[in-house]
Formats: structure tokens, sequence, C-alpha cells
């Protein structure tokens, strides 16, 4: 079954062109690429290779182009697409090839991956709460002076102002946002370990590393993080923070918008087939069930956290099954509630003075 992500049709409700571009297999390749050109470029600087290896080496990377069904029957057997990119790319380099990878692991490439992965989508994040925020703002600035119904466990309590409901919505994206920038730092990270993560076959390991680091725009870790993820996973939490603001914001625009209640009006509502009369809030209810999608997926990355020793196949694999689909639920959950902030042409009860 298509994903709800690529779906023909479930896609326009769920789908994020610009996340599913940044964590897309045409991405992740240029990143694994990058990362073995950056990795030879760091094995000349330490001394391992010459120049002019080097330099023949750099122009196969130029030229690369991945056989992608290759790939994919590599790794139904190898569980990892690397030893099959690593043989493509050094049958390439002919005589050089053997510069190519030398001390490496798959592990490193793929996780070195990730971390580029994170970096452009940290970006993404980064402006998209910006972009909610001054939508909030402009929100607020419009309608914060009407006055609506304060509710407790759903039921009337006392009259509001607006702006007290909507800085419960958009207070926590300043939050979001620090915490976004503490953790930058511990996921934007070079992997490199070599083959059980210990570097003690990499040439001038810690010499190499930086290099390398430098040339990828990441930080160099002071040893492989290959078996402790608890980073990544502190990621996927703060994805979770993120949509289920939103989805807070969501639910709250659903029982504003009953009819009855009144409290909101939204341009461009959807429709039923059935009842011509009906103005559904579409996006607002769908705020709430990405942020119940991704509350499901923490659980599974924290199933991640529980490696085997130096390195786990299993718990591996499943954050490539999870952390991407997260990260694209948060985005259209950002974009969707800037949506909705710009849709709002009414606020406010009728029946309060």
């Amino acid at each position: 079954m298509t994903s709800p992500f690529e779906h023909p049709w479930l896609s326009g409700l769920f789908g994020d062109a610009e996340a599913a571009e940044i964590w897309g297999p045409t991405r992740q390749m240029t990143h694994m690429i990058a990362f073995e050109r950056a990795y030879t470029q760091g094995l000349c600087k330490v001394g391992s290779i010459s120049d002019d290896t080097a330099k023949e080496v750099a122009r196969t990377f130029d030229d690369f182009q991945p056989d992608m069904e290759a790939l994919r029957s590599a790794t139904a057997r190898d569980g990892v697409v690397v030893p099959e990119l690593v043989r493509q790319i050094r049958d390439t380099a002919g005589s050089h090839g053997e510069a190519i990878h030398s001390g490496a692991t798959s592990q490193d490439v793929i996780d070195t991956a990730l971390a580029l992965t994170l970096k452009d989508y940290s970006n993404l994040l980064e402006r998209r709460l910006l972009e909610l925020t001054e939508a909030m703002d402009a929100l607020s600035a419009r309608f914060g002076n009407q006055r609506i119904m304060g509710r407790t466990r759903m039921q009337a309590a006392m009259p509001i102002a607006a702006r007290e409901r909507f800085v419960t919505w958009s207070q926590p994206l300043d939050d979001h946002r620090q915490r976004l920038s503490q953790i930058r730092p511990r996921i934007e990270r070079l992997q490199l370990g070599g083959a059980a993560g210990d570097r003690a076959a990499l040439p001038h390991a810690d010499s190499l590393g930086a290099e390398v680091a430098l040339r990828l725009g990441l930080a160099n870790s002071p040893k492989a993080w290959h078996a402790m993820r608890d980073a990544v996973v502190d990621y996927a939490g703060l994805l979770s923070l993120i949509s289920g603001t939103l989805g807070k914001m969501g639910q709250d625009i659903c029982l504003m918008a009953q009819q009855g209640v009144d409290e909101i009006a939204l341009d461009n509502a959807g429709g039923s087939s059935a009842m011509p009369h009906k103005q559904n809030p579409v996006l607002a209810e769908l705020l709430v069930t990405l942020a119940r999608y991704n509350a499901t997926q923490v659980s599974a990355m924290h199933q991640g956290l529980v490696h085997e020793q130096e390195r786990s196949g299993a718990a591996w694999a499943l954050e490539w099954m999870v952390l991407p689909q997260m990260a694209q639920t948060t985005a259209r959950s950002l974009a969707a509630s800037t949506e909705i902030c710009q849709a709002i042409s009414h606020v406010g009860s009728k029946d309060i003075r």
C-alpha cells in the first residue's frame, strides 16, 4: 500500500513536498556520496593516499551515477545500501578504487547522511516555526480583543479575550525553537567509527575525523555514536512536541467551529458530499490526526535506543521506518497551522459582550 504521504490523493492532505524532498532517496544518496568524497579527501589530507589518487577519485565522484536497481537488490541481501554503493563507485574509479571507503563502515556513511538530512530539515523546521509565530501574532492583532467563552473541561466557565486562548497556541513555539537550537549540535555530527566503532582501523583518526567533519559542515563527535541513539530519539521527541502543540490548536478550533458555538469561522473550509450546508474544519482536524500519529511513533523511536553491543541491525533499521515519517508529519503540521491562521475570518462569541 502506498504511504499516505505519497498517495495519489491522500498526499493532498498529508503530504509536504519540501519535507519529502529533504528526506527523499535522491537527497539521501547525495549525502552518502558527499561523505565518501569528503572521506577520500580526508585520507589525502592525513597522508594516507596521494594527491594524484585523490584528484582521480574526485573526478569519479563528479561523474558517478548509481545503478538504483542494483542498489535495491543488494540492500535486500546486505541489509544496507552501502556495500553495493561502494562497489559501484570503486568500479567507476578503476585502479584508484581501493582508496574509496578505506577503513570506514556502512554505518558511518548512513548516519552521516542522516546528520546532513537533519541539518537540512532543521533549517526548514526553524523557518516554519518563525512563519507560524508571525501568523499567530497577526491573528492576535486582528482578533485578540474579541470575547469568547473560556471553557474548562469543555464546559462554559468565564468570558475571556481571544488572545488568552491564542497565547496557549503560540507561546510553546518559542520553547520549541529553543529546544531545536539546543539539540542541533547534538545531532548535526559526523559519524566515524570504522568497523567496530573504535576508529582503530582509521589512519590518524582524530585528524581524519576533524577534516571530514569540516568538509561536510558537521561537528566532529569525539566518539562514534553507532550504538548511542539518544540524540536522534530526543529529536524525534521534539517533533512530537511540536505536532502535539499544533494538535491542541487544531482541537480548540474544531470545538470553536461547532454549530451552536460558532466562535470561529474559516475561509475555504471543507465541504460534504451529502450535506452541502456543512463547513468542515478539515485542516484543524488534520492537526489532531498528525499530533496523534507522531505521539504513537515516539514509543517506536524509544525502542530504537536498545542497540546490541557496538551495532544493531534491528534497532537501527527501525529508525529508517519511523523518523522520516515523523519529520514529514511535523512539517505538514506547521504548514497547515500557518494556513489555518491565515484562513480565520471571524473570532468571537455572539452572545458575549
